[in-house]
């Protein structure tokens, strides 16, 4: 394996480049052996026997099932203080077209997102907080399962996640391929909007084309819906409220049968946002919308809204300290600041409703132009020192040792 081209200061990197050769290698095996939400059992396993060649102190397995925490004391514990570090472990339900000598040997399944990498990366953080023990109180490395609409954070939160193992704050970063290699984007507010999921079922009355007359078309009525349900962001939010509907698929009738009208239309799509006013203004709308419309043709309409993942929002003085630490590392000029939120959703945000926290991105540039989700994406490894050096600054000036008497 060649040398990592990526450069950055302080003693954590310096020591995690010295065995980025082995997370390199994890990195790959994990990327080669992809897993779905809540079935990641080959990734727990290599992640827990990792952590005990590690040294932490304690490995605790089966969390929301496949979820694994483990544990790391400071030199001192006499500030009380306890801080997470988490890291998604699940791949996509897609077939890896990438040639890579490590692409994925389990057909129809890809790490497209990265999460690979984000487990090697907290993984080296652990071997490295373990082995210096720089800090006082103690490290909390949770590896979560089911980020992909599995929820799987929320599902380690209601298994007592916090209860067991009370963090002050906590922390997540997700490699960026828009960002420059060794660069680091964050905000002090909304990372990622929610997302909702839209299903609307329109009754009408089916019959013969040639007929229409006799019927109530139940797809004439979905075309107006879909029409209108583009004026609620238009005509409904204020522009400088963020938010996206997007019913993205239709269901009505049968490809092969020409001249008959169906019974019965679904639509399903996306609902977008940052604001829970915004959020609800739009259920509503919605509502009202799809009901009138229907109605005004006869037919009868049926909102079904699912609150799939809240807004991943960070709360401002971890965000602040976050931005300080990756300063540390890479430099002022290497750490966006004020990065621009996306509409994309992430299950990190049911862990920034129960703690503080704040929610990264790690640059890693779009190696030959492929973006996350897409079936030629991989991780880039040159960053995995610099991430594994950002989670073990974090716990090293969050929990800082008292200073020693001159």
């Amino acid at each position: 394996m060649r040398a990592p081209t990526l450069q950055a200061g302080g003693r954590a990197f310096a020591r995690i480049a010295q065995f980025h050769p082995e997370l390199t290698a994890l990195r790959r095996e994990l990327h080669a052996h992809p897993e779905l939400g809540f079935e990641e059992y080959y990734t727990a396993a290599r992640v827990a026997e990792a952590l005990r060649l590690a040294g932490v102190d304690e490995v605790h397995t089966g969390i929301a099932g496949t979820g694994v925490v483990g544990v790391v004391r400071g030199r001192s514990q006499a500030s009380g203080r306890m801080l997470g570090l988490r890291a998604d472990m699940d791949a996509l339900p897609m077939t890896e077209q990438g040639e890579c000598a490590w692409r994925s040997l389990r057909s129809g399944l890809m790490h497209g997102c990265g999460h690979d990498g984000h487990t090697a990366m907290l993984v080296g953080a652990a071997r490295y907080l373990a082995e210096t023990r720089r800090f006082d109180g103690t490290a909390v490395l949770i590896f979560q399962p089911g980020e992909e609409g599995h929820a799987g954070a929320r599902a380690m939160v209601q298994d007592g996640l916090f209860q067991r193992f009370p963090v002050d704050a906590v922390y997540a970063m997700h490699n960026w391929p828009a960002l420059p290699p060794g660069t680091v984007g964050l905000n002090s507010g909304p990372m990622m909007a929610a997302a909702d999921r839209v299903t609307i079922t329109v009754a009408g009355r089916g019959g013969h084309g040639a007929h229409p007359y006799q019927t109530v078309d139940p797809v004439l009525v979905a075309a107006h819906i879909i029409t209108a349900a583009q004026s609620i962001v238009s005509r409904n939010t204020r522009p400088i409220d963020a938010a996206v509907v997007s019913l993205c698929a239709m269901q009505a009738g049968d490809l092969s049968a020409m001249s008959v009208v169906p019974g019965e239309a679904t639509l399903v799509g996306t609902v977008r946002t940052f604001d829970p006013a915004v959020q609800g203004l739009i259920e509503r709308r919605l509502a009202e919308l799809c009901g009138a419309i229907a109605q005004g043709f006869g037919a009868r309409a049926e909102v079904r809204f699912e609150r799939i993942y809240p807004a991943t929002i960070n709360s401002a003085a971890e965000a602040r300290f976050a931005g300080d630490v990756a300063e540390g590392l890479v430099g002022a000029d290497r750490v966006v600041r004020d990065l621009e939120p996306s509409m994309g959703a992430e299950d990190f945000s049911f862990m920034l409703q129960a703690r503080p926290g704040a929610y990264l991105r790690l640059g890693q540039g779009a190696s030959g132009g492929h973006h996350l989700h897409n079936s030629r994406y991989d991780f880039n490894d040159d960053i995995l020192p610099l991430g594994a050096a950002l989670h073990a600054s974090l716990v090293e000036q969050g929990m800082p040792l008292p200073a020693e008497p001159a």
